[in-house]
């Protein structure tokens, strides 16, 4: 039996390393630089690991629920620590379809499976917090580019962009496969309450044919393609539109990366006690009002604080899901559900930052954008809605003890 404590921290060992995904702006300008390639080429690798690690996630959580999350996690350990050697060569060849192949490819294969390797485990070591326990894990992807930025950038400054890879390809090859070895099941009395609770659910076979699953795939994809579309151009859009100068709107960045990480755990602890159901609608109604205002307004200071509270809504959504999927489907095939799920995240990283292009290039505006995004929610809401009356696939939660530490 595990501690389930160091269970949590090696689970966020893990997406901590993977997240660091979300750095790669940083080294946009010295490849592009260095390598010659456009800004639409390498932008492209970005979107590609986004793709790939949704689509790994959905075809592989069968492969964490047979092996379990030591193999699965070694498996990621060995995809994602290729990936970075990968783009080691690759840069060092100047060789963008290996930049592609080797970042993109088979670093988002490592992704995905590193993503969903410890949810459903932690789920099981903190039966009666879910949320809270999902959140602390998917909270260390949402913080990882904090720490890996600056790292990213002093590697880069004194070593360069090949020695970067290098360098961080092995100390996340050494933490992941070590958080890997850590993790294992909770042990419980065969028979117990507690077993046939952690054994109850439907199949991911199950789960998908059903109007629940269709309905949370939707609105995790809409939440995503509107979120990572006011990423891609949070700082341009807010020196263009409020007169901010580079720095502020580089100092704002910095801390929307925090309300990305600190909204995955405020918001999946506060849905323990809230529901998931409210606390999405919660989500879906400030998105609501908060991409309508942010379209007309031009004071700086308003402007900030609504795209930190939309970023917030962004990562709590995140953290929510796999205990709404436990909520609604049960724990049996948990890891294999919340995958199926995850491939909106991958169609999301390509669809966001098109819709935003696509209306930037026809109006020259980013307000027709925000709009769009504030009526896309309204239909979220409205689903959400649907969910929290209509959704209950299984019995309600039972309290049961927790495993023993």
């Amino acid at each position: 039996m595990r501690n389930r404590w160091l269970i949590a921290l090696a689970a966020v060992g893990i997406h901590i390393s993977i997240g660091s995904v979300y750095a790669w702006s940083v080294l946009t300008r010295p490849i592009m630089a260095e390598m010659g390639f456009t800004l639409s080429e390498t932008t492209w690798t970005f979107s590609l690991a986004i793709l790939f690690l949704g689509m790994s996630a959905g075809f592989l959580g069968r492969f964490v629920e047979k092996h379990g999350p030591k193999k699965s996690g070694l498996l990621s350990m060995l995809f994602f620590g290729s990936g970075m050697f990968g783009t080691a060569l690759a840069l060092h060849l100047h060789s963008l379809p290996l930049l592609y192949l080797f970042y993109g490819v088979i670093g988002g294969i490592g992704l995905g499976v590193g993503y969903i390797t410890p949810v459903s485990t932690l789920v099981k070591y903190f039966p009666n917090h879910r949320g809270f326990a999902t959140g602390l894990a998917i909270m260390g992807f949402g913080f990882a580019a904090l720490i890996a930025g600056p790292v990213m950038q002093y590697l880069t400054a004194q070593f360069g962009l090949v020695e970067n890879f290098l360098i961080l390809g092995t100390v996340y090859m050494v933490l992941i496969g070590a958080a890997a070895m850590y993790l294992k099941p909770p042990v419980m009395p065969e028979g117990s309450a507690a077993v046939k609770k952690l054994q109850h659910g439907v199949t991911a076979a199950e789960a998908i044919k059903t109007w629940q699953f269709g309905a949370l795939w939707w609105v995790f994809f809409v939440n995503i393609t509107c979120g990572i579309g006011l990423l891609a151009v949070a700082s341009p859009m807010a020196q263009q539109v409020t007169g901010m100068d580079a720095a502020q709107a580089a100092s704002m960045v910095g801390i929307i990366g925090l309300l990305n990480g600190g909204g995955r755990i405020l918001w999946s602890t506060l849905s323990d006690y809230l529901g998931r159901g409210l606390t999405y609608m919660a989500f879906f109604a400030l998105e609501v009002a908060a991409f309508w205002v942010l379209a007309g307004t031009r004071d700086a200071m308003l402007f900030q604080m609504l795209v930190f509270l939309i970023i917030s809504c962004y990562g709590g959504g995140f953290s929510c899901m796999p205990a709404y999927l436990s909520d609604i489907f049960g724990t049996r095939e948990l890891s294999a559900i919340h995958g199926r799920v995850l491939t909106a995240w991958g169609v999301a990283g390509v669809v966001g930052p098109t819709i935003v292009s696509w209306f930037w290039e026809h109006t020259h505006s980013y307000a027709d954008t925000l709009y769009f995004f504030a009526g896309c929610f309204v239909l979220n809401l409205l689903i959400a809605a649907a969910l929290k009356v209509y959704g209950n696939q299984t019995a309600a939660p039972v309290k049961i003890a927790q495993p023993h530490t």
